[in-house]
């Protein structure tokens, strides 16, 4: 069947948003992000490698996987010294994403808080940056006045939950709500007073909420505790969610095509694993001195004339080589590069957990990954026991696991299942999709506008 056109086209973003509270036997009561699965299509949506906010968002709304993207976190090597490190902006980011195809097409277009667009570059129409601006003192809108004229309406623009690693759990859960409630609000002031085509936001209260309170909410978390405090916190919040969101849907109207996604999952985190101390342990990393108590690695000095590899911590570890005539100090001969990836590979894959059994880690090498590999990539990227435990960065503790983590209290790691609604108005759907992968995304965002989908976008178009 030839699709017709759609006159204009919502996407609702939900950041880390988990198919088991929308579609699973977990699920909560959400009339209206349910209703819309009803009429249309839905199903889990595929994540990238690695499933994290940056680059993720990026991909689904250019198309092209991080290494096509030169984006494989939140801060990315920008050269091959050992300290030079940035955080991945949209800066970073030069491929075109949608609402740069749509506003070459002719098509008005908002754009909200989606992530890595500060700074802002100008499009056919106004954008709204995303947490990655230091704060609202800088310029974080276009049109520049478009800021005032935002705040006029809405009062302070939040651009994200202050603190949420923190154990001061019932202030949190007021500013989790109220980024809730703020950017809704100037969804509804954008939606209502703009002229616009395609209105993309994303709110990223959800992944807050997710790496705050996963061990009170979830029965599966080890330190789950039944009849705590915030127990329901959860479903009250989804709730919440979803009637904001059917506020939304009947200021678009009925003409309307509607995708509500989420750029990755959760689940419960199990513990962490000290990637570096590892290293350590097995001989790829030396320091020139022990440290007195956890120490980030950063913060100590390093052998580099001994040091085979190094890594990141974070949802995903990223560990890199040490090479000879890439690296200042490097010590793996380039021939040798080959051998050296695959053993380390394989030690990291058997690595035992806790409790002496394998701990079902992946370590995987870019090339294997994406259709090209730009900018400079970690030589591996690793998952601990299937996401189920974290890359801690620091060394200096006693022993290879942790149940606390580094960067201060989080309970969930990322999931690669992430969620897919869409609903043409048509009346026609109802019915669950497989397959689905987060590419898929732009160019069915284009195909519902009758714009031709670039040929260089990877994913497919979800009829």
């Amino acid at each position: 069947m030839t699709r017709q056109p759609a006159k204009r086209v919502l996407v609702i973003g939900l950041d880390c948003a988990a198919p088991r509270f929308l579609f699973g036997p977990d699920r909560f009561d959400l009339p209206n992000l349910q209703g819309l699965a009803r009429g249309g299509c839905w199903g889990v949506l595929r994540s990238c490698d690695p499933p994290i906010t940056v680059p993720a968002w990026a991909c689904m709304t250019s198309g092209k996987d991080p290494g096509v993207l030169g984006c494989y976190g939140f801060r990315n090597r920008c050269d091959y010294s050992y300290e030079g490190m940035t955080t991945a902006n949209s800066s970073a980011i030069r491929e075109k994403r949608v609402w740069d195809i749509l506003s070459r097409h002719g098509r008005k277009v908002v754009v909200l808080g989606v992530p890595q667009t500060y700074p802002v570059k100008p499009v056919n129409g106004w954008l709204v940056a995303d947490f990655l601006a230091p704060d609202t003192q800088v310029d974080y809108t276009y049109p520049k006045a478009l800021k005032t004229e935002l705040e006029q309406a809405v009062g302070t623009y939040l651009l994200d939950v202050k603190d949420f690693r923190t154990d001061e759990k019932d202030g949190l859960l007021g500013r989790i709500f109220a980024l809730m409630h703020n950017r809704f609000d100037a969804a509804r002031y954008l939606i209502s007073s703009k002229p616009w085509d395609f209105f993309m936001m994303v709110e990223m209260g959800v992944d807050r909420l997710h790496h705050a309170f996963w061990k009170y909410c979830d029965p599966l978390h080890p330190k789950f505790e039944p009849g705590n405090a915030y127990e329901h916190v959860f479903r009250e919040y989804y709730q919440a969610l979803d009637g904001r969101v059917g506020e939304l849907l009947a200021l678009a109207g009925d003409e309307v095509a509607v995708l509500v996604v989420s750029d990755h999952g959760a689940k419960a985190m199990q513990g962490g694993v000290c990637i570096n101390q590892w290293l350590i342990e097995n001989g790829w990393l030396h320091l020139a001195e022990t440290p007195n108590g956890r120490r980030r690695i950063e913060d100590c000095t390093i052998d580099w004339s001994k040091t085979r590899a190094w890594a990141s911590g974070g949802y995903y570890g990223r560990v890199f080589l040490n090479v000879e005539g890439r690296e200042p100090q490097g010590v793996v001969a380039a021939a040798d590069y080959d051998v050296c990836v695959s053993e380390l590979a394989a030690a990291i894959e058997a690595m035992p957990g806790p409790d002496g059994r394998p701990l079902g880690n992946r370590a995987l090498r870019p090339r294997d990954l994406y259709r090209a590999v730009n900018g400079i990539a970690p030589d591996l990227i690793v998952y601990f026991g299937g996401l189920n435990w974290r890359s801690v960065g620091a060394v200096g503790s006693d022993g290879i696991y942790t149940f606390e983590n580094d960067t201060g209290p989080d309970d969930a790691n990322h999931d690669f299942d992430g969620v897919f609604i869409m609903d043409d108005r048509t009346g026609r759907g109802g019915e669950e999709r497989t397959g689905l992968q987060l590419m898929d995304v732009a160019p069915t965002i284009l195909d519902l506008f009758g714009v031709p989908v670039p040929e260089d976008m990877q994913g497919k178009v979800v009829e």
